[in-house]
């Protein structure tokens, strides 16, 4: 037998294998128009923060949900000159918070650096070897113990 139960603004429902047997019989809900967070993009028109907005990316939950939102609350209400300078603690809190799960957020340098290691053994493959390629000194000039060149023959005699 399944049951309801609303927590806050949530309604949990247990159900039973028999009740996953059966169609569901559930009604979807057109989207509210007058949902204020709808369509809103990321700053509501009252100056608050959409922590709904696609834009971010599911940033605002997950483990690290509250460090981001203190950290982004605190830059966007901001009213220092250098805008964010008084909020270096709470990126710093989001930033260590993130590097505890690198699964969830891979860090950028973490993507450049596994690209440029996979270029520099592709290269150094490609590269010759030393002492397989002349150096440049003997690709240019040419040696002064076996050759005489004609304008040092002239400036002798």
């Amino acid at each position: 037998m399944s049951y309801c139960r609303q927590e806050g603004k949530d309604r949990i429902i247990f159900v039973t294998k028999e009740d996953h047997e059966t169609p569901s019989n559930a009604e979807l809900i057109a989207d509210d128009p007058n949902d204020p967070y709808e369509e809103q993009g990321l700053i509501l028109p009252n100056g608050d923060i959409n922590w709904n907005c696609p834009c971010l990316g599911g940033m605002a939950s997950g483990p690290c949900g509250s460090q981001f939102k203190e950290a982004f609350s605190c830059f966007h209400y901001s009213k220092e000159e250098v805008k964010g300078s008084e909020c270096i603690d709470y990126f710093r809190n989001m930033q260590e918070c993130m590097q505890k799960y690198p699964e969830l957020y891979p860090q950028d340098e973490d993507k450049e650096s596994s690209t440029q290691t996979e270029a520099d053994t592709g290269s150094a493959s490609a590269a010759p070897t030393e002492g397989s390629a002349l150096s440049p000194e003997t690709d240019d000039a040419p040696s002064t113990s076996d050759s005489v060149s004609p304008t040092d023959s002239q400036t002798t005699s």
